[in-house]
C-alpha cells in the first residue's frame, strides 16, 4: 500500500541526497537533455552530457544510465505523481522489458511486460517449456520470422543431421502433420501446443538403440523450430 504523498516524496528524495551527499556536489557542466529530470546531476559525463550511471533530479527522478544526456539503458525513473518505471530506455523512452508501478485509490499497481516507444503493447512473450527429456543430450527452440503458426523438429547428432531416427512418433494438442525436407512437425497450429516427440537412434558411438522422449509447450504463436540432439 502507497504512502501519502508528503511521505512518499521523503522516501523519494532521501536516496537522492545521500546520493549528492557521497558523490559531492552536482556537476554544473554536465547537462541532462530530458525535461523534468534536468535541474541537479550526480554522474559520469561525456562532452558536457550526462553519459553513463548517474542520477539526475528535477520535477522528476531518474537513476539508471544515461547516452548523450537522455536515459538510455537500464534504470529507475520515479515521477513526482508516485509512478515509477524500473527497465530499459533508449534516447529517454520506455524500449523494451519495464516493470510500471502507479497508485490507484491507495494502493500500488503494477503493469509488467514490453514497452515500445514509450506506449505499452503487451505482456513479456512466455518462453516455451520442456516437460519431458529422456536421452536428449540438449535442445534449442527458435523463431523464424514469417507469418506461418508452425512447428517443425529437426534432429542431429555429432554435428550434422541424424539419419538413423527410427519408430518416430509425433503428438500433438493441435495443427496438421506437416515435412519440410528431414523436418517433422505441425502446421496451421493453435497456441499454446503441447507436443511429445518419441524415437529411437543409436548413441554417437552407434554401439547402443537409445529411447529418446521430448514432451514440449510452445506458447506465443509462430513458425517455430525446435531442434534436438543426441
Amino acid at each position: 500500500m502507497l504512502l501519502n504523498k508528503k511521505s512518499w516524496i521523503v522516501q523519494l528524495l532521501l536516496p537522492a541526497l545521500f546520493f549528492l551527499v557521497v558523490n559531492a556536489q552536482a556537476q554544473d557542466d554536465c547537462k541532462v537533455l530530458q525535461a523534468g529530470i534536468d535541474s541537479v546531476y550526480v554522474g559520469k559525463c561525456k562532452k558536457g552530457l550526462a553519459h553513463g550511471d548517474g542520477l539526475a533530479i528535477g520535477t522528476d527522478q531518474y537513476e539508471g544510465r544515461f547516452k548523450q544526456g537522455f536515459p538510455n539503458g537500464h534504470g529507475t525513473y520515479a515521477w513526482a505523481t508516485g509512478e515509477t518505471f524500473t527497465g530499459n530506455f533508449v534516447n529517454g523512452l520506455r524500449e523494451g522489458e519495464g516493470i510500471y508501478s502507479y497508485p490507484v485509490d491507495g494502493m500500488e499497481v503494477t503493469l509488467e511486460g514490453i514497452w515500445k516507444d514509450d506506449v505499452y503493447i503487451g505482456e513479456k512473450p512466455r518462453k516455451p517449456s520442456v516437460r519431458q527429456s529422456v536421452s536428449i543430450d540438449r535442445h534449442n527452440f527458435r523463431k523464424n520470422a514469417g507469418s506461418k503458426n508452425r512447428v517443425l523438429i529437426d534432429f542431429f547428432q555429432n554435428g550434422d543431421r541424424n539419419k538413423g531416427i527410427l519408430n518416430l512418433l509425433l503428438t500433438t494438442t493441435s495443427g496438421y502433420p506437416t515435412e519440410l525436407g528431414q523436418s517433422r512437425g505441425y502446421d496451421e497450429v493453435t497456441f499454446p501446443v503441447t507436443i511429445t516427440v518419441k524415437y529411437e537412434t543409436f548413441n554417437k558411438l552407434h554401439t547402443t538403440l537409445i529411447h529418446c522422449v521430448f514432451d514440449f509447450t510452445i506458447y506465443e504463436p509462430g513458425d517455430w523450430r525446435v531442434e534436438l540432439f543426441n
